[in-house]
């Protein structure tokens, strides 16, 4: 296992100086995230997540590490390119920009939206800004109004429609940013309803699965892309559940926390090579996603984190054992021994599928909040707490 004092160093002293010195653009402002192994850069196209993916991680690292000069450099330069550049005329964020911010794809789903707002109320919390503060709320209340109203998400047909579990997953996920920032009455009463959403809806106990797709009322679409299950999503969701169900000091909470990993550990596990696999059949059948024995880093971020929190709230030492099972097979494929970073896309045996470390997905988040996340667990660095009045409520 990595413990936290590892953790810190190598966010502070390999990750951020990676993304900062080779990304952060010194002409145009924004991160350029498509990257090759030793951050040579493959395109300078940006990705809109990833802008305020890493405006999040350096705000929230200045305000529980420390106010460190190059961080606030690079966080104006990729938060103040994203502000200008990412908003359509209609309020929504562009998915794709140019080096430049001029757009060039919009998709109809509001994880951009998400990702604004996660950054916009950690800037708020940092500079003690209570209009970026009511800023990001209002963003937050836009993704939260295109992922749940009736025609706000245009859809390519509705004869069978679906909703992802990824709607309420990050949307509690955005709820503990705020909770931890901002604060404010609405993402409270949304972290309330998308835990309820989550246990009601996508966890099917009699089936032990973590639905990553279900139709409007919760139920199982028994079509080959509806049982695509998605373990690393899954264990995500899970250690969501249990900060929530910590917080709350919630015993149901956490319970289903629990579930979630037991249950998507024993269906993504590799029990062959190691490492988790991209993506399981509901019924044990093949996958609808030919790429499905792909291993990829983020799951391995997640699952690492869900195993350390489901052993701090419960003491059980098999989920201790899967936490080092995970880190050393991440730290053995994905860690590279040359250049910071980890590689993104490895084959079912761990063998090196691409050498890229940054692309319109892969970027500054999944691996720095695990090591941010890992650091906090054992108090390396501090906790992130409210700035009180930011917001009403």
């Amino acid at each position: 296992m990595m413990n936290g004092d590892v953790a810190l160093a190598r966010l502070v002293d390999e990750v951020l100086p990676f993304w900062i010195d080779r990304g952060v653009d010194s002409t145009h402002g924004g991160l350029m995230t498509c990257l090759d192994r030793d951050g040579s850069v493959l395109d300078d196209d940006k990705g809109v997540w990833q802008q305020f993916r890493f405006a999040w991680l350096l705000a929230r690292a200045m305000r529980t590490i420390e106010p460190r000069p190059a961080w606030r450099t690079a966080l104006d330069a990729v938060f103040d390119f994203g502000r200008r550049h990412a908003a359509d005329e209609d309020g929504r964020m562009f998915f794709h920009l140019d080096r430049a911010g001029c757009p060039i794809r919009k998709r109809r789903y509001a994880y951009s939206e998400c990702f604004a707002a996660m950054a916009m109320a950690e800037v708020a919390a940092l500079d003690r800004d209570a209009a970026l503060a009511r800023d990001a709320e209002a963003m937050f209340r836009l993704a939260r109004r295109v992922m749940t109203e009736p025609g706000m998400m245009t859809a390519k047909t509705m004869n069978r429609p679906a909703k992802p579990f990824g709607h309420p997953m990050i949307s509690l996920g955005v709820s503990q940013v705020f909770r931890d920032s901002v604060g404010g009455a609405f993402a409270d009463e949304v972290a309330i309803a998308t835990v309820d959403e989550i246990r009601t809806d996508f966890l099917k106990p009699e089936r032990q699965a973590v639905m990553e797709v279900v139709a409007p009322d919760g139920s199982v679409i028994d079509h080959l892309e509806s049982r695509q299950l998605n373990p690393g999503h899954a264990m995500e969701g899970a250690w969501f559940m249990l900060e929530e169900g910590r917080r709350r000091e919630d015993s149901d909470m956490v319970d289903a926390g629990i579930d979630m990993l037991d249950w998507s550990w024993d269906r993504g596990w590799d029990r062959k090579h190691g490492g988790i696999l991209a993506f399981v059949d509901l019924a044990g059948g093949p996958p609808a996603a030919i790429e499905h024995e792909m291993k990829y880093w983020w799951p391995h971020c997640e699952a690492i984190l869900a195993c350390r929190m489901a052993h701090q709230a419960t003491g059980d030492p098999r989920y201790r054992d899967r936490e080092y099972a995970a880190t050393t097979w991440a730290l053995d494929h994905f860690d590279d021994p040359d250049h910071p970073e980890w590689f993104g896309y490895l084959r079912r045996d761990g063998s090196i599928a691409s050498r890229v470390k940054g692309n319109l997905w892969k970027g500054p988040f999944h691996l720095p909040r695990m090591l941010l996340t890992i650091a906090m667990s054992e108090g390396a660095v501090e906790r992130p707490v409210v700035v009180p009045g930011l917001l009403d409520g």
